[in-house]
């Protein structure tokens, strides 16, 4: 299962008709309790996060699965826009195994999905 961050419309549509076409299974979540509740009931393959979006606060997510023992280990790829370099200064500092601009993560989801296979 894939746990997926993501409010913009135009990045949501992407995941669900790629997973679709993939055979993988992706739940999404719209705040960081609530992908921090759905990851300790199943624990996801991979969670990816938009850097971009304030209101989930994608960083505090990955700062408490880090301190997490059992969620520590998750995969995380979080996408930003290319110019945002403080987002992904910060990204990275919290432990975001992946991060790639939003074109890279565009041309890479279904790899992306593909390793998060159930």
């Amino acid at each position: 299962m894939v746990l997926a961050l993501v409010d913009d419309l135009m990045f949501r549509s992407k995941i669900k008709s790629s997973a679709a076409g993939l055979g993988v299974r992706v739940t999404f979540a719209g705040s960081k309790d609530a992908a921090l509740a759905s990851m300790r009931a199943e624990r996801p393959a991979l969670v990816i996060l938009d850097l971009n979006n304030r209101r989930i606060d994608p960083i505090g997510t990955v700062s408490e699965m880090k301190h997490d023992t059992v969620l520590s280990s998750v995969r995380t790829v979080g996408f930003v826009s290319h110019v945002d370099a403080d987002t992904i200064s910060a990204a990275k500092a919290a432990g975001v195994n992946e991060v790639l601009a939003r074109s890279a993560f565009t041309a890479a989801l279904p790899n992306l999905l593909t390793s998060g296979r159930d």
